[in-house]
């Protein structure tokens, strides 16, 4: 069974980093693009960032230059560097993921639980 597990939540104030990771464990035989969503208080979910296989990224106009998403193939995990973060960038923070177990000829999508992030001013 696949599972994704988003690590590095927390709170920061405002002007600080913070970096997440999310793990894709279990049997994987091809993971495609992975993304960050983040959900805050009565708003809908968003896509932050994504990145695909080959490493080429896209970023929402609202993180663009403060975020960075980058991952490591050979440990299943992807990143978001998360740099001069704001009040409004506090939310729940999920992790996406695209892959295809070796049971399934097509790939499936996956979430991870989320990690809180707040930031406070």
């Amino acid at each position: 069974q696949v599972q994704l597990v988003e690590t590095g939540g927390g709170l920061v104030q405002a002007g600080g980093s913070l970096r997440l990771s999310c793990a894709a464990s279990g049997s994987i035989a091809s993971l495609n693009y992975m993304r960050w969503y983040r959900q805050g208080p009565g708003t809908q979910r968003e896509m932050v960032a994504v990145i695909s296989s080959t490493g080429s990224t896209n970023y929402a106009e609202s993180v663009k230059g403060r975020f960075t998403i980058s991952r490591d193939n050979a440990k299943n995990t992807v990143y978001l560097q998360m740099d001069s973060l704001k009040p409004e960038d506090t939310a729940v923070y999920y992790c996406y993921a695209n892959l295809r177990t070796p049971y399934n000829r097509y790939a499936s999508d996956y979430w991870g639980q989320g990690t809180q992030v707040t930031v406070s001013s």
